[in-house]
């Protein structure tokens, strides 16, 4: 019993070891640093300077519980292909995810196989070209309710956006946008990575994007896939342009990217920053209203691409 339940709790790097240690047959003990808190607890879990692995310990979303049971299913099947990707490791019962107990109820872990190589570099259009190379070469599928009206409820049922007109218009893009996205008649329809924003990934040794954080993937559009990486250099504030275009190369290097897929990504960019404002606005009880409070001013964005992209092709 506790005077204040935790929404949110980090655990003692020692407990993560016991942790790691008691459920994974490594060459010895770990030793384990935290890399990041946030919509997920990284670890580095180090047995040797050449023994690496990474223990990912999920939080508790709004959208529900985390999909670790399909995300490790469908990356060991995506190594098995030689794809390049951080696999998952196999506990000692042979299963690839497993729950542990904390304070705010049973939480997923899985530890991955370390990547080797830099992170990638935001204005390096090699970088962003190996992306959409490795992009490419998966199988690749998320719908209009998960990324885009769930989202926009949370929003609302947040309270962070209290000008009814600001609201109002939020709920009217969004609805343009579902519509022109459901005209379209040919949105290729396969599995996603879900948060290929450039940054999910390391650059190795042949200058390939090796990709990992599958946990926003499942079954979705392709538009909606590559819109992610179109948003990341679009989005607050940015203009980096030339990397979405050889993204695009470094996708189309492998396969083809069809005309409404091409224009749907540019759809499914508001869509991704709906998303994004959903997360965080569920989150605005644990970190408070001043970290989500960038949430209301993002309707001048949604705006502004909205009425200057959607007239003929966007580059």
């Amino acid at each position: 019993m506790f005077d204040f339940d935790p929404l949110y709790s980090t655990s003692q790097i020692e407990a993560i070891e016991r942790f790691i240690d008691k459920h994974y047959v490594l060459g010895s003990p770990v030793s384990c640093q935290l890399l990041q808190r946030g919509l997920n607890d990284v670890y580095l879990a180090s047995v040797t300077s050449s023994e690496r692995y990474v223990f990912r310990l999920s939080h508790h979303r709004a959208r529900g519980p985390a999909n670790v049971k399909s995300e490790t299913a469908f990356l060991t099947h995506l190594s098995k292909l030689g794809v390049p990707v951080a696999a998952p490791i196999p506990t000692r019962d042979g299963t690839f995810f497993l729950q542990g107990h904390a304070p705010e109820g049973a939480r997923d872990g899985v530890l991955f196989q370390a990547i080797n190589g830099r992170e990638p570099l935001a204005t390096d259009t090699g970088d962003a070209w190996a992306n959409g190379k490795t992009l490419g070469g998966a199988l690749y599928r998320l719908d209009l309710e998960h990324l885009l009206h769930r989202p926009l409820a949370r929003i609302r049922d947040s309270g962070i956006v209290e000008d009814a007109h600001v609201l109002s218009d939020l709920g009217q893009i969004a609805e343009r946008t579902a519509t022109a996205i459901k005209a379209f008649s040919n949105l290729t329809w396969t599995y996603c990575h879900g948060d290929c924003h450039g940054f999910n990934s390391r650059i190795n040794g042949a200058g390939e994007a090796v990709f990992f954080d599958f946990d926003d993937g499942g079954p979705g559009y392709l538009a909606s896939d590559l819109a992610v990486f179109l948003w990341a250099q679009v989005s607050f504030g940015r203009s980096l342009t030339a990397m979405w275009a050889a993204f695009v190369d470094g996708y189309q290097s492998i396969r083809p990217i069809t005309p409404d897929d091409f224009e749907g990504a540019i759809r499914f960019v508001i869509v991704r920053h709906f998303w994004l404002m959903g997360e965080y606005a569920s989150r605005a009880r644990e970190w408070g209203s001043n970290s989500v409070g960038w949430i209301a001013r993002e309707v001048t964005f949604l705006r502004t691409w909205e009425t200057e992209r959607f007239v003929g092709r966007l580059f």
